[in-house]
């Protein structure tokens, strides 16, 4: 006789790069967004949220000349025969917004907006391929003043997230800058040296995990990492790679002397002179602000790694100590960044529309505020209310009604189990209190009140109801009227 085919059943598995997120996880990101927002409503910005899906050519970036334009994005054919793709950032969405609504919007328009972003790349450690990002812009905004505000905004998202003046800096820099230097060293400033200056970009972004050494070889011929990529370069002159390397190491502490720096440092090339200009109206605005050099410094290092921003550019970088669960330091570096993009809505209309924002990554931001115990990993458990008699299930849910009602995260037990496996279930969401009651204790119009943060040893050696009856560890009773009374008293403790 033959076997009967087993039924085939899917393997749970997660796709490479992309992550399930705990309520811990959930609930820290959500503090910090909250407190992002906050900040963003009080400088006049407007929320807005555009579809996860766009039009490929309507991202732009990341495309290659081919039929599938798959490299760095998640595309797919729409039934229309267009390809779409997940969006790769919040920002290129925006410009298709204003781009689509410009003659209705008020300019500048501010908006702020947080969603998740998907990049189609190798994933790694800490590196995925779907996470949230929370932005900041101002569309229509030209001049540096508008730049400022950015960093200015910048700071105060750090602050409002908890850290404290010293525990980060947001690092200011102007590509016109290295415009100027890159000229100089024979890379045209023209649509042909696109690619190439967007690979000295990307090459200069990785100083600070691969090193001046590195970074050289990225800009050169290219570099084989340690799993054996390899990555294709630059292929900068050797005085090029030598102008670049110096120019990011031009900077120091007090912004003025970095300015008197990159003075000298571009010479004659209108671009450089244009940039260093505007980091100085920039300097003018934080001075007479009291942003100082303990918020905001001048670095040349930061360059920012796509290609479409055009003038001041900025990270957010904490300098806290933060330590792993084993208490090695750990190094989270940037956590957010932006800067000015005057070309992308231009893409659209054929005219120049100024633009500048801030945008920050939520989970390594709310990562490193918990390593640092500034952010909570999540709100109070609730009051378990316990079924001791399934007939009275709709006493139960009016009791949690009332205790809802009065802001106390309430749960009525709805699983299988008796009273041990109830206060266990309690036990193991952290709840501090526990709510009994049985037909005997409605009819006397009182309800028992565990406390579980008292009793918890105690409840192990509870088998069954009659126990429970005859121990009553750590628990009081209360008249069923005083209910909200006492456990708001008992949760305040």
């Amino acid at each position: 006789m033959a076997k009967k085919n087993k039924p085939q059943r899917p393997k749970a598995r997660r796709p490479r790069g992309f992550e399930d997120k705990s309520s811990d996880i959930l609930r820290a990101e959500t503090k910090l967004i909250s407190a992002a927002f906050s900040v963003y409503d009080k400088y006049g910005f407007e929320p807005l949220q555009t579809p996860a899906f766009e039009y490929a050519d309507v991202l732009g970036k990341f495309l290659p000349d081919e039929d599938r334009p798959n490299v760095g994005v998640f595309a797919l054919r729409d039934d229309d025969e267009q390809w779409m793709a997940l969006r790769y950032d919040l920002t290129a969405p925006l410009a298709r917004y204003v781009a689509e609504n410009y003659d209705t919007l008020t300019k500048p328009y501010r908006r702020y907006q947080a969603g998740s972003v998907f990049r189609n790349e190798k994933p790694g450690p800490g590196r995925f391929r779907e996470f949230i990002q929370c932005d900041a812009d101002s569309v229509g905004a030209p001049g540096s003043a508008a730049d400022a505000e950015m960093i200015i905004l910048a700071a105060d998202v750090m602050e409002a997230a908890g850290l404290s003046t010293g525990e980060y800096v947001i690092r200011v820099n102007n590509r016109k800058l290295l415009d100027g230097i890159l000229e100089a060293s024979g890379v045209p400033n023209t649509d042909e040296g696109a690619a190439q200056r967007l690979q000295i970009l990307r090459a200069i972004d990785k100083l600070d995990r691969l090193g001046p050494d590195g970074v050289a070889a990225l800009l050169g011929e290219g570099r084989k990492d340690e799993s054996g990529d390899y990555t294709q370069g630059a292929n900068l002159s050797t005085d090029g790679i030598k102008a670049v390397l110096g120019f990011t190491t031009a900077s120091a502490n007090d912004r003025m002397e970095t300015l008197a720096t990159l003075e000298k440092l571009v010479g004659s090339s209108s671009q450089g002179q244009a940039g260093v200009l505007e980091l100085k109206h920039i300097n003018d605005i934080l001075d007479a602000c009291g942003y100082g050099p303990d918020k905001v410094i001048f670095d040349t290092s930061i360059v920012r790694g796509l290609g479409y921003y055009t003038g001041p550019v900025f990270e957010a970088e904490l300098l806290a100590e933060i330590k792993d669960k084993k208490g090695r330091p750990v190094r989270i570096g940037s956590v957010g960044g932006g800067g000015r993009y005057d070309d992308l809505v231009s893409r659209f209309r054929g005219q120049a529309v100024p633009a500048t924002g801030f945008s920050f990554g939520v989970s390594r931001f709310a990562s490193a505020l918990s390593r640092m115990g500034l952010i909570g990993a999540a709100d109070k458990a609730p009051v378990i209310i316990c079924v001791f008699d399934k007939s009275l299930i709709t006493e139960y849910f009016k009791m949690a009604a009332e205790l809802r009602s009065a802001g106390v995260r309430t749960e009525v037990f709805i699983g299988a189990g008796n009273m041990a496996k109830q206060l266990k279930y309690a036990d193991r969401r952290g709840a501090q209190l526990a709510i009994l009651m049985g037909s005997d204790e409605m009819e006397r119009g009182e309800v028992t009140i565990k406390d579980l943060a008292l009793g918890a040893e105690m409840a192990k050696a509870i088998t069954d109801n009659k126990e429970w009856r005859e121990t009553q560890p750590a628990q009081s009773t209360a008249k069923r009227e005083d209910l909200v009374t006492v456990v708001k008293g008992m949760l305040a403790d």
